[in-house]
């Protein structure tokens, strides 16, 4: 057997994707939902971020393990179809069930479930493209998925208004006063999430291992001791470009968990007059930010195929750079902004920084680390991106300031710096300065100004 991977066609490059639309879907909805769902709820602004650590957290305990170990699996399913399957179920039950949530707790843990179910499928569906793809076609292959990600979650973002332009009460609500707009559209991601999962696995399944990596995959130590010995050991040995991806990741993913978890609070105060979340303002805020992200993500969805040609002419660490400078920016410009209509200008460079931040730094990521080991360092890289996730759950309920939040009633969340005055404008434009940071830091890392070689060939059937 040759372990030659042969070039696929556009058209199978998007059928292999298309499982990260359900997936993305399912992120879509959480970055959309998951703070108002917790208001809707009872819960303060202020204790926000410890409510969301859901993700963060399950990312930073699944995504190494499940990576390590879908390296060293060789069974008839393959490496990562098990992984795919198992995740995606856990994600369309987690999906189901929230917005019938009754209680914090209820939604707290259904979100543990959530997420766990999409860590579990995210990294080795990256690994699968690296695995899947020839090196000549990872900037296709990984900036559509990026592509898929802004399609994905333009429909999240998007299909609340949908229903609402198609008759529903945006206004009406259950007991727990959550909207059903939103038990609507996590029902139909929960359905997106599975089927478009098991619809890439079925048309463009793994290559299979030749009898000399079955040979050296099943001459590797097993189990649970093994695994955490090798994401030990990837992490004593990782490639100098990992580590300082890793000092962009710190800011980048800041600045983006920031956004997403105050940029519906900030367009309600600047745009709606309101910080009342059983208001008809709110609701309208929450709508509004579905309609500018459905807007970015679908800037996402185009540029991140017009990156390819030019990440690989000017390399992409130099694209991902100004990308993020202009979502930066973008982001300190929103919470200026008091017009609904206004607010989808500065929404154009949101949409070009999450375009790249979803596909260059997984290029310069891919083109860094030993092939065979591609599902440990995806699981690493991962930890880069929920460790600033879980340090903004530490740092920003402690600086957030305004009214004492109380944690569940449990627990007075004390403000030690009043650094953002208890207004949610302010995050947004302290990650706009985070953002600002990453690009450049993402400067340093010079292996990502290289361009690829060798050129991409014409795709061929």
């Amino acid at each position: 057997m040759t372990n030659i991977k042969p070039r696929l066609s556009l058209t199978r490059i998007l059928e292999m994707n298309l499982g990260f639309l359900g997936l993305q879907f399912s992120f879509g909805l959480q970055q959309g939902n998951m703070g108002p769902i917790y208001s809707y709820l009872g819960a303060h602004e202020a204790e926000l971020p410890l409510l969301l650590l859901a993700g963060p957290l399950t990312g930073l305990l699944v995504q190494p393990v499940i990576g390590a170990m879908s390296d060293r699996t060789a069974g008839k399913w393959g490496r990562r179809t098990p992984y795919f399957l198992i995740g995606a179920m856990l994600c369309s039950l987690g999906l189901f069930f929230m917005p019938l949530s009754s209680s914090l707790l209820m939604a707290v843990s259904l979100l543990w479930l959530l997420d766990a179910g999409n860590n579990i499928t995210m990294e080795p569906y990256r690994a699968y493209v690296s695995d899947r793809l020839d090196t000549s076609q990872h900037e296709i292959g990984f900036l559509t998925q990026s592509a898929f990600t802004g399609l994905a979650q333009m429909l999240a973002f998007l299909t609340p208004s949908i229903l609402v332009w198609l008759g529903m009460n945006q206004d009406a609500v259950d007991a727990h006063h959550i909207p059903y707009t939103a038990r609507v559209v996590f029902m139909i991601g929960a359905v997106l999430s599975l089927a478009t999962i098991l619809y890439s696995v079925k048309r463009v399944p793994e290559l299979p291992l030749s009898e000399a990596e079955r040979t050296e995959l099943l001459a590797r130590p097993r189990g649970i001791g093994a695994t955490f010995a090798e994401i030990g050991s990837a992490i004593r040995d990782m490639p100098p470009a990992m580590r300082k991806l890793g000092v962009m990741s710190l800011f980048q993913w800041y600045a983006m968990a920031a956004y997403w978890g105050y940029v519906v609070y900030s367009i309600g105060r600047s745009v709606y007059g309101t910080a009342d979340a059983q208001s008809s303002g709110f609701h309208s805020a929450v709508l509004t930010n579905g309609e500018m992200a459905a807007f970015y993500n679908g800037i996402a969805f185009v540029s991140a195929f017009a990156m390819v040609p030019l990440s690989k002419r000017i390399g992409p660490g130099v694209v991902h750079a100004i990308c993020l400078a202009l979502g930066g920016i973008g982001m300190l410009v929103i919470p200026e902004i008091a017009n609904k209509a206004l607010l989808f200008v500065p929404a154009i460079g949101v949409g070009l920084a999450w375009g790249s931040i979803m596909g260059n730094p997984y290029v310069i990521l891919a083109g860094s680390i030993p092939p065979e080991r591609t599902g440990v360092y995806m699981g690493i890289f991962n930890m880069m991106i929920v460790i600033p996730m879980i340090l903004i759950a530490m740092t920003l309920p402690l600086i957030y300031g305004g009214a004492p939040a109380s944690l569940w009633g449990l627990a007075t969340i004390p403000t030690v710096v009043d650094v953002l005055h208890g207004d949610p404008r302010n995050v947004l434009r302290l990650a706009g300065g985070m953002m600002i940071c990453a690009a450049v830091a993402v400067l340093w890392v010079r292996e990502g100004w290289a361009k690829k070689a060798p050129a991409m060939a014409p795709l061929t059937a």
